[in-house]
């Protein structure tokens, strides 16, 4: 592990998650659960298997995530999040809400994969009718749908379908993210090509967090 040799806490943290791909990493463990190395590799497009296995050894080593062999029947490697690893929830949130005012300037060539939901979902919105009752919203885009949840106060996103969700929203990435992070209203979002299914009001109870 490459060190800044500098006696500072802001150093000794970005010595032990600074290098490429190991937030991202953490990003995963944090979204998605303990994974499998393939699980990790095919939410990380673009990384090396060698570098991934560097990456993810380094962060062993330094109590980050740990290893841990599943019983059948997935009889496999299991990668854990340390409770020292959990601690970096707080620290990805911060990151991802002071990146997202750069999403606007992603080039078309960006992979987006739908799970990536989950961080703009946790950002902005939050449920302002925690006594209603329960609803979802099925949101197409990426390589498989997603789910926002809300419930008892609480707004929770997982992957797949749903049966019978109160409101779709379908579309590209840009529009979507957009209407979920508050940046771009419904209507012309829809006037733009994103597709939304259901009451106005229902994607309106989960306003955007004021930042």
């Amino acid at each position: 592990m490459r060190t800044y040799g500098q006696y500072c806490p802001l150093a000794k943290a970005l010595d032990v998650i600074g290098d490429r791909w190991s937030l991202l990493i953490v990003r995963e463990l944090l979204g998605r659960g303990p994974l499998r190395y393939t699980d990790i590799r095919n939410g990380l497009p673009g990384v090396a298997t060698n570098l991934l296995a560097d990456r993810l050894r380094e962060l062993e080593e330094v109590g980050v995530i740990r290893r841990e062999a599943a019983p059948p029947p997935i009889a496999t490697t299991l990668f854990h999040l340390t409770p020292r690893g959990e601690e970096l929830r707080s620290v990805v949130r911060a990151l991802a809400d002071w990146g997202a005012p750069l999403l606007g300037e992603s080039v078309g060539g960006d992979v987006f994969r739908s799970d990536w939901v989950r961080y703009p979902a946790a950002l902005y919105l939050k449920d302002t009718t925690p006594d209603g009752p329960p609803l979802t919203i099925e949101v197409r885009t990426g390589d498989e749908p997603m789910v926002i949840e809300a419930a008892d106060g609480t707004v929770r996103t997982r992957p797949g379908p749903t049966q019978h969700p109160d409101a779709v929203l379908a579309g590209p990435p840009k529009l979507v993210i957009g209407v979920i992070a508050g940046k771009v209203s419904l209507s012309d979002a829809t006037a733009r090509g994103l597709h939304y299914e259901g009451d106005p009001t229902v994607l309106g109870r989960l306003q955007p967090h004021a930042l």
